[in-house]
């Protein structure tokens, strides 16, 4: 198999330490790596978070490759949340900015912000995920 799950988010931040701090906020956990970057500050930090312990890394935007100014875009990383409506709401009270609008898709439901660094993070409420992680499917893969 050639993709086998989701290893790192990379994103990007001008002010890596603002942005770890509003992560370190949102998901309630300190980073469990950091790089400083030479004259002070960090350059880089990673996290892990969620069901499989996904890491979620913040990069200096030195290092981003596109390095396109202008808005957000590209693909939207989608993390399921239990409390859809609350998840979202605690994401715009922290200074995320809509990117994309609340979507129902049949009992599965997205929405997309942009959090205050530029980067778009996707939010899902999918009862596939919970029947997946019921059977042990989701935990199995990480064992």
């Amino acid at each position: 198999m050639t993709l086998r799950g989701f290893a790192t988010l990379n994103i990007w931040a001008d002010d890596v330490t603002a942005a770890v701090a509003w992560y370190t906020e949102l998901l309630g956990v300190e980073p469990f790596f950091t790089r400083p970057k030479p004259g002070g500050g960090l350059a880089y930090a990673k996290f892990r978070t969620g069901d499989q312990q996904a890491e979620v890394a913040i990069a200096d935007r030195s290092f981003d490759p596109s390095a396109t100014p202008g808005g957000p875009g590209g693909a939207v990383m989608h993390w399921h949340v239990d409390d859809f409506d609350a998840t979202l709401a605690r994401l715009q009270s922290m200074g995320a900015a809509e990117y994309q609008p609340v979507t129902p898709h049949g009992p599965v439901k997205t929405a997309a912000v942009v959090d205050p660094f530029g980067n778009v993070l996707g939010i899902m409420h999918n009862p596939h995920y919970l029947e997946m992680l019921g059977a042990g499917q989701v935990a199995a893969a990480v064992g």
